[in-house]
């Protein structure tokens, strides 16, 4: 039976987290390991100056106090027995394209999967915001997309970073490779003062 390691950036209790568990549970044995609160665009951060706390919420599914690098770094290090078949991280509440790819905690995931050498794969859901996110596209081609990864394999220091339209399912046409482009942001930075006078700054993701 194939192990299937996944995580995310978006916290243990993500909807994309668990339609992605659901959807690789066809597939063997899922171990999952996730920050235990939101950790998007935390990047490639590992946690080097506190110690990090593991909780086991039940079999084969955990939390880390830590970034989404920690989570992969700790399952393979020390949760798992064995050596995953494929890492698969998110699924990603909105899109990991260009530039987000740096900032990216999902994304960060999969590569320090693939510098351990385990193959790794990040979904991201583009959505509507005038509607809730409905992961059943992404769930129907991340179980088409491990289940070849698991047969198939990937070149050595490759991994997938993909993304799914907000489209229905009956709308997409299919899957494509592509380069990663450029997605420049106008960064917003908001400021704002406490009650006491003192200038804080909110930094805003700002339109692609």
């Amino acid at each position: 039976m194939s192990l299937i390691l996944i995580t995310n950036d978006d916290g243990i209790h993500s909807e994309g987290l668990f339609a992605l568990k659901e959807a690789m549970d066809k597939l063997g044995r899922t171990v999952v390991v996730a920050p235990d609160r939101e950790k998007s665009a935390v990047s490639h951060a590992l946690t080097m100056h506190r110690p990090l706390k593991v909780e086991k919420l039940k079999e084969d599914v955990y939390t880390v106090n830590g970034t989404p690098t920690d989570c992969v770094v700790i399952a393979l290090g020390k949760i798992l027995k064995e050596r995953p078949d494929v890492l698969v991280s998110g699924i990603n509440r909105g899109a990991n394209l260009g530039d987000d790819v740096g900032y990216s905690g999902t994304v960060s995931a999969a590569i320090e999967g693939t510098l351990f050498g385990v193959p790794s794969v990040a979904f991201s859901q583009f959505y509507d915001d005038s509607k809730e996110i409905d992961y059943t596209p992404a769930t129907y081609f991340a179980e088409r997309i491990v289940r070849y990864v698991l047969d198939k394999g990937l070149p050595p220091d490759t991994l997938l970073n993909v993304n799914v339209p907000a489209l229905s399912l009956s709308e997409i046409k299919g899957i494509r490779f592509t380069r990663q482009g450029k997605r420049t942001y106008e960064n917003a930075i908001h400021e704002t003062k406490d009650p006491w006078g003192r200038v804080h700054y909110w930094i805003g993701g700002g339109t692609p």
